[in-house]
């Protein structure tokens, strides 16, 4: 826990999803209710519990990232009891230290976002199948289908780890009704999961965004791929203490909901690795497995004719784990690694504009860069915008049509454009063209800020650049 909390604020920066989640917290429940009818139904669930959380204590990033680092601890301490469990006490504090210490997960567990809790909730419902199945009983399928439903009202995509939990109990030499059990609670958590299904399906416009896989996402996912068949070749040489086998849950685990969001993305591409963060579930205890195996294989053969004990051995190879990791540690708890800054992008924004100054967000939906700091852009005209978030039911607002918006750049004489980066491509739509057309024509670049994730761009009408 300490190590999840230790540099929780980062530099006391937020990006752009955080902003999203601090602002719609800070709504009223009827206007978060009907925000979800339009948008982000699949984290309501998570919006409700962030806004009982700062009616109770308004601590800003602290009350926002703190539910995050108390449930990826949560998670760590269901993998490494289920670690135990499987195989040892000494593979379950190997998988629940490497849980921490990946770096994604690390990553998230500082993050006001859902997908710790997500975690955290799938973590609880694997290591009740694996009791399920050793000791069947209806409580116990209860809770296995409770923890995986929470999870699945958390974001929709934990519904992915059926098809790995599925996997492992096919695999596993159970009986029949064992099997019948499993199906039922699925078919429980499948049905109660539909009505967020098809929500979200009406609203599945807002990930238009989301490309194929890069070439980088398909470079880790084929690094994890074979650490993870590493370490499932190392735990099978091990001991297995009942019919689930560290290999049978955490393999398929891994894999198989990952395997599943490439494949949809195919078609309509939908994959981010945050969607599947509970798969590093999977791949931390097979870590461990394949950590506890070089391990055993130093013990019996020595270092340099000495012999060394495996605990030894262990904490060894974990303890160069940590070293090799610590600029990775080091980097995760600074500004720089997020995608964006947003309170630097609303510090720029105020050393660069004057009072009654207009400012352009483009493209229109980083307009959640501003929600968070209102204060920095007070005496700002946003002169596109029509109606604001919380009026439209919406998260960045609505804004006015093309012409409406041309009219209104051409009126005044300062502008301060808030851009993404170079390279990142143009929307198409007229708002954006518009607004791109006007500035050209019409404007002259003044200024230009860049800062992590973004650019500040100051415009003016031609010789207005001093005033």
């Amino acid at each position: 826990m300490a190590f999840n909390l230790w540099g929780l604020s980062r530099g006391d920066s937020m990006w752009r999803d955080e902003s999203v989640t601090y602002q719609v917290a800070h709504r009223s429940v009827p206007e978060i209710w009907g925000l979800l009818h339009h948008f982000d139904a699949v984290h309501g669930a998570y919006y409700f519990l962030m806004h009982a959380l700062f009616a109770v204590w308004d601590g800003g990033l602290w009350t926002m990232r703190l539910p995050s680092a108390v449930a990826m601890s949560v998670c760590a301490g269901l993998v490494a009891i289920t670690g135990m469990r499987l195989v040892g006490r000494r593979v379950g504090v190997l998988a629940g230290l490497s849980c921490t210490l990946i770096p994604v997960v690390q990553m998230y567990a500082q993050e006001g976002r859902s997908y710790a809790l997500v975690a955290a909730f799938v973590a609880l419902s694997t290591y009740l199948l694996v009791r399920a199945v050793e000791r069947p009983g209806r409580g116990v399928w209860a809770g296995y289908a409770a923890a995986l439903l929470c999870a699945v009202y958390l974001h929709e995509f934990a519904v992915l780890c059926l098809l790995a939990h599925g996997v492992t109990v096919l695999a596993a030499p159970v009986p029949a009704r064992v099997r019948r059990a499993w199906a039922a609670a699925a078919a429980v958590v499948a049905v109660a999961a539909l009505p967020l299904v098809a929500i979200s399906l009406g609203q599945s416009g807002q990930v238009s965004w989301i490309g194929m896989p890069s070439g980088r996402d398909w470079l880790v996912i084929g690094a994890v791929t074979v650490i993870g068949l590493t370490g499932a070749r190392a735990a099978a040489s091990g001991q297995a203490r009942g019919s689930v086998t560290l290999p049978r849950l955490a393999l398929p685990l891994l894999l198989l909901p990952t395997a599943a969001l490439l494949l949809v993305s195919l078609h309509d591409p939908v994959y981010l690795d945050r969607y599947v963060l509970y798969s590093n579930i999977g791949l931390a205890l097979l870590v461990a497995a394949g950590i506890d195996a070089l391990a055993r294989k130093l013990s019996h053969t020595g270092i340099r004719g000495r012999t060394v004990p495996e605990g030894f051995a262990a904490g060894a190879i974990c303890a160069l784990i940590v070293a090799a990791l610590l600029p990775v540690t080091l980097q995760m708890r600074t500004p720089e690694s997020r995608k964006d800054d947003v309170t630097a992008i609303a510090e720029t924004v105020r050393r660069m504009s004057a009072g009654g100054d207009a400012v352009l967000y483009m493209p229109a939906r980083r307009r959640e860069w501003a929600m968070s700091y209102e204060d920095d852009y007070r005496g700002l005209r946003d002169i596109a915008l029509r109606e604001s978030p919380v009026r439209s039911e919406t998260l960045q607002g609505t804004e006015e049509p093309a012409a409406v918006i041309r009219q209104r750049m051409l009126a005044g004489t300062r502008i301060v454009a808030l851009m993404d980066p170079e390279g990142q491509p143009l929307d198409p739509y007229p708002q954006e063209a518009v607004k791109r057309t006007t500035l050209s024509r019409a404007f002259t670049e003044c200024a230009r800020a860049q800062v992590k994730g973004a650019q500040v761009v100051l415009y003016a009408r031609p010789g207005h650049c001093g005033s």
